[in-house]
């Protein structure tokens, strides 16, 4: 830990405290949602508001440290083993406490159980989590994946059957080089989709899996993908939008062949050939969608989301990165599979071509085009990457002028007792210096828009999206009523257990 380090602030991966918390769940809880998802530190001696490093007393660092192994030990269950030490940053001594993303998911509160004591880490707080996440880390916990399991009620049709094998067979023929290697392609038969655990063997007949279920048909609800075309940068108005439904890769190429349909395609001509040339680069793009259902929770109930707007493509996936993946390890072409099935499947049609490259190539697909970067965030229990079209240079007289609301120099005005409770709300859920700020100005100016906050606070208008979308998440600020004429309402009496 440097002071560059802290200088940077909290985040999901980092929490500061003043003091060791007299009580100590409140920091048990933290420790337990690092266990369950991505790990993190925790900072003791440092303030989370200021940043300034208070330190704690020297003589009782070793006593500090023994609280805080003990009260982990008898309070966590399966057992949490954290890296605790000090070390002293201008000349004040700090201590942290370091937690590893956990292999023996769920991990809870003993004395709770499961089912009420079992926390994750979401936007930079610590969450209880609901039944489906709780689920999902029992999975992970037995290195189970959800798309291996049974589908008991689900019919195995020879039709089916047929369909999936000849649709595997046909894509692998298609991504074959040469006209040989397309002759050799072998049938897929059943017992191949027994052995990549598509099928499963049961009592003298063959049962289905989720995998199967989902590569075959519409039975579950939620396994599709929503693509909307909207006016703007906002999901305000709608322009076109599509459900995709049927097998998981027919979806994938229609919701890739959604985006071709909207987005710009312009001609180039050469030393007399003429090419065609889309503003966004195709393979990452398809990419994008690749990895959203690759990756997604399918026991979430929310679909795969592609959005286009004026400014960017952004795709949204059910769920945050799995196995306690970081997205600085995801870029660095790390990769942990969720639905390991249906990634066996997508890897033999050669939909994928290799683990943990995907991220990599949308950024380099990116670069070359010469884009902004590519934007990759978790909001809430999502994982949203977003791919931004090039950004047209204004001169200055085209520059758009401010009007007195958006002036960086604004200082909203609060009532004391609003600000008494903004304070506490800041402090409850760890919320950063952006997100306050957010809900400073929607305090003072209900009806601000987006792009005011944006030119007020010197910030993106996606990074603004993000903070508010993350604002949302944990109940503090909503918008209600239409574009044109509803407000922000922020709620100030929101409480966590």
């Amino acid at each position: 830990m440097t002071v560059e380090d802290i200088i940077q602030g909290e985040s999901k991966n980092i929490e500061f405290k003043v003091q060791l918390p007299k009580d100590s769940s409140k920091y048990v809880k933290t420790v337990i949602a690092f266990s369950n998802t991505s790990g993190g530190e925790i900072i003791i001696g440092v303030d989370d508001e200021t940043r300034e490093i208070i330190g704690v007393n020297e003589k009782e660092v070793f006593q500090i440290i023994d609280k805080i192994a003990n009260a982990v030990s008898d309070h966590c269950e399966p057992q949490i083993i954290p890296d605790i030490s000090f070390q002293s940053i201008d000349h004040k001594c700090i201590i942290i406490i370091k937690i590893y993303p956990g292999s023996s998911r769920p991990y809870y509160f003993k004395n709770v159980g499961k089912e009420k004591g079992t926390y994750v880490r979401i936007a930079g707080t610590s969450r209880p989590a609901d039944e489906v996440k709780i689920k999902e880390l029992e999975l992970e916990g037995s290195n189970l994946s959800w798309d291996e399991l049974a589908c008991i009620d689900y019919s195995v049709t020879e039709t089916a059957v047929d369909k999936l094998c000849d649709d595997i067979k046909r894509y692998m023929i298609r991504s074959a080089t040469t006209a040989e290697d397309k002759k050799n392609v072998p049938d897929i038969l059943v017992e191949h989709l027994l052995n990549w655990r598509i099928l499963r063997p049961r009592e003298n007949k063959i049962i289905a899996t989720n995998a199967f279920v989902a590569l075959t048909s519409n039975y579950f609800r939620f396994s599709r993908i929503q693509c909307a075309l909207f006016k703007g940068i906002d999901r305000d108005v709608f322009i076109d939008k599509k459900d995709c439904t049927g097998p998981l890769y027919e979806q994938i190429e229609e919701a890739y062949h959604f985006v071709l349909r909207n987005i710009r395609l312009s001609s180039e001509i050469e030393e007399l050939v003429r090419e065609d040339k889309y503003e966004l680069p195709t393979a990452a793009i398809r990419e994008m969608i690749i990895n959203a259902v690759i990756h997604r929770n399918f026991m979430d109930s929310s679909c795969v989301q592609v959005a286009i707007y004026d400014d960017r493509v952004e795709v949204t996936s059910p769920g945050m990165l799995y196995g306690g993946l970081s997205i600085e390890e995801a870029k660095s072409g790390r990769s942990k599979i969720r639905n390991k099935a249906i990634a066996e499947i997508f890897r033999r049609m050669e939909i994928v071509e290799s683990w943990g490259t995907g991220i990599r190539r949308i950024i380099a697909r990116a670069k070359e085009y010469g884009l902004p970067d590519p934007e990759f965030i978790e909001i809430g229990d999502t994982f949203r990457v977003n791919l931004f079209k090039a950004t047209p240079k204004m001169s200055p007289k085209m520059s758009p002028k401010m009007s007195p609301k958006m002036s960086p120099k604004m200082s909203p005005k609060m009532s004391p007792k609003n600000r008494a409770k903004l304070t506490e709300i800041s402090e409850k859920f760890n919320l950063s210096k952006p997100q306050i700020e957010v809900l400073e100005l929607v305090c003072a100016n209900p009806q601000i828009t987006r792009q005011e906050i944006a030119q007020t606070t010197g910030k993106s208008i996606v990074t603004v999206k993000r903070h508010i979308a993350t604002l949302n998440a944990v109940g503090i600020l909503e918008y209600v009523g239409s574009s044109k004429k509803g407000q922000w309402v922020v709620e100030l009496d929101v409480d966590i257990k």
